[in-house]
């Protein structure tokens, strides 16, 4: 029937989508593990942990997404490094139980199929999950015309990671002077946009978004590594709430304790001073809201403390001592 309704003339266009993931299938497959099992072409993905490699394995998971960094992304034209954020948000959320990232799975919602956009989203995905040493197994493509304009898109995904029991940071390890190592972000990261979008105008975005859209720094393997020579006490990704609202949960596990903060022992990156003088925002809300340079916070012994930071200078990440685990006096 002439002019009869149809799904794509509503707006959504599975060819189109099906065709696209089809051309993304070989720049997927480098992400490939060998635990991955081949599936029927349905709507999810299939992992095998090999018996005998742990004991007593802890499944860790988190899921998250991108926040308000996507207005930035939109309004720059910037969309690959928002895949790596994506991606980084959840594997650096596992990794503070010690645990290794297995696999990855995407959502992706678009008012309309934008090949161009969703490439670069994907790619940045894929150079993530490489990073992050996990395959990028599956995932949703939802076209949702009118509920996103042109240019307009969603994403966030979801992780799983494994860690033997005997080797789970639950932060039960942590002691009194322990000392706090700080390992450098990427910048603002993917936290705090809200707050970035009402500090600066239109044209400082525009001007600043080099910096405000690098990419969320993925630490998972240099932090794997470390974890195998080096006992750590427990790790917290200085991710929402702040570096402030962050470092407490260093010390969840042990009562009577807190995370103390030297202040002037690392650099601030200059983006932060440059939001905090435009919005005229108060230096506890900075630190209340922003990793203020800080991406990841280990505690450990104060033996072990120079040798962690020459670890990660080995693995081009900066680290300095910014603070240390102290016992609450009683009055």
């Amino acid at each position: 029937m002439a002019g009869a309704v149809t799904y794509r003339r509503a707006g959504v266009d599975i060819a189109a989508a099906d065709g696209w993931l089809a051309r993304m299938q070989p720049l997927i497959r480098t992400t490939m593990r060998p635990e991955v099992l081949r599936d029927r072409g349905q709507f999810a993905g299939l992992f095998r942990l090999p018996p005998g490699r742990w004991r007593n394995p802890v499944l860790v998971a988190s899921t998250d997404g991108v926040g308000t960094k996507l207005k930035v992304a939109q309004l720059a034209g910037r969309h690959e490094d928002i895949g790596v954020d994506a991606v980084a948000m959840n594997t650096n959320d596992i990794l503070v139980y010690g645990a290794e990232p297995l696999f990855f799975l995407d959502y992706l919602a678009v008012g309309r199929i934008q090949p161009k956009l969703m490439s670069a989203l994907l790619r940045g995905i894929v150079r993530g999950c490489r990073e992050s040493g996990c395959v990028l197994l599956g995932g949703e493509t939802a076209e949702m015309p009118g509920l996103y304009g042109e240019g307009e898109y969603d994403v966030a995904g979801f992780c799983v990671g494994v860690v033997e029991q005997s080797r789970l940071l639950d932060g039960s390890r942590v002691r009194a002077n322990d000392v706090i190592i700080g390992l450098a972000s990427n910048g603002v990261h993917a936290n705090g946009f809200s707050l970035v979008r009402r500090a600066l105008s239109a044209p400082q975005l525009k001007r600043l978004a080099p910096q405000l859209l690098r990419p969320t720094r993925i630490y998972v393997k240099p932090v794997l590594e470390l974890l195998r020579h080096v006992r750590v006490h427990a790790i917290a990704h200085v991710t929402g709430g702040g570096l402030a609202r962050r470092l407490p949960s260093l010390v969840a596990k042990t009562r009577g304790m807190r995370a103390r903060l030297t202040p002037g022992s690392w650099r601030v990156p200059a983006v932060f001073q440059a939001i905090q003088r435009s919005g005229g925002i108060r230096t506890d809300e900075m630190y209340n809201t922003f990793n203020m340079g800080i991406g990841m916070a280990l505690a450990c012994a104060p033996s072990d403390a120079d040798r962690i930071v020459r670890f990660f200078a080995r693995a081009r990440i900066k680290a300095w001592p910014i603070g240390y685990i102290e016992r609450i006096r009683s009055r």
